[in-house]
C-alpha cells in the first residue's frame, strides 16, 4: 500500500508565517504597552502572588547571559540571523507531513524576531535591551527571571519541535525506504 502524498508545502510555509507573524506582533505590542506604562513605574500586580508586570531592561539573554559584556549585542544579532536563516532552510526542506513542525518553525522565528526587533531599536539609559517584564512568583516568594512573550512562544517553538522532530524523521525515512 503506497503512503498518501505528501502535502504541498506552499501551505505549510504560509502557515509558519503567519505564526510568526502573529507570535511578533503580540509580542512587539505587548512590549510597546510595557515600554510606553511601566517603564520607570511601578510593577503591575495582576495577581499579589503569583504573575507581575514589571518593566525590565536586559542587555544579554535568559538568565542574564552575557548581560556585561559589550559585545553581546553584535553576537545576539548574528546568531538570531543565523538561526532564523536556519529557520527558512528548514521551512523549505523539512518533511511537509507534520503541520506541527511549521507551527513550531513560526513560534521559534516570531519570538528571535521579536527579541531581534529590541536589539536593534530599544535603547534605555544609554544601552540597547530586550524589555522583559512578565515576573512569574515561585514558592517562597522567589521569582522566576523576567521574560516576554518572544522568549515564551520561542521556547514553547522549541518544545514543540523537539516532539514532533521524531515523527518527522520517521517519516522522511519511510519515504526514503520506499
Amino acid at each position: 500500500m503506497a503512503a498518501p502524498p505528501e502535502p504541498t508545502r506552499g501551505p505549510r510555509i504560509a502557515l509558519a508565517a503567519v505564526i510568526a507573524a502573529l507570535s511578533l506582533g503580540l509580542d512587539l505590542w505587548s512590549k510597546a504597552w510595557v515600554w510606553n506604562n511601566l517603564r520607570d513605574q511601578a510593577a503591575w500586580k495582576v495577581s499579589d502572588k503569583l504573575l507581575h508586570f514589571d518593566f525590565a531592561c536586559n542587555p544579554g539573554s535568559a538568565f542574564g547571559f552575557l548581560n556585561d559584556v559589550d559585545w553581546a549585542r553584535y553576537f545576539f544579532i548574528v546568531i538570531t540571523l543565523a538561526a532564523v536563516g536556519y529557520l527558512v532552510h528548514l521551512a523549505r526542506t523539512l518533511p511537509t507531513t507534520s503541520r506541527a513542525a511549521f507551527v513550531a518553525i513560526g513560534l521559534i522565528a516570531g519570538g528571535a524576531l521579536g527579541n531581534l526587533h529590541d536589539r536593534l531599536v530599544r535603547v534605555y539609559a544609554g544601552d540597547y535591551c530586550v524589555v522583559d517584564f512578565i515576573v512569574v512568583y515561585l514558592w517562597g516568594g522567589k521569582t522566576w527571571p523576567a521574560f516576554n512573550i518572544a522568549d515564551a512562544v520561542l521556547v514553547a517553538g522549541v518544545l514543540l519541535f523537539l516532539l514532533v522532530l521524531p515523527r518527522t524523521e520517521a517519516a522522511a525515512d519511510g519515504r526514503a525506504a520506499s
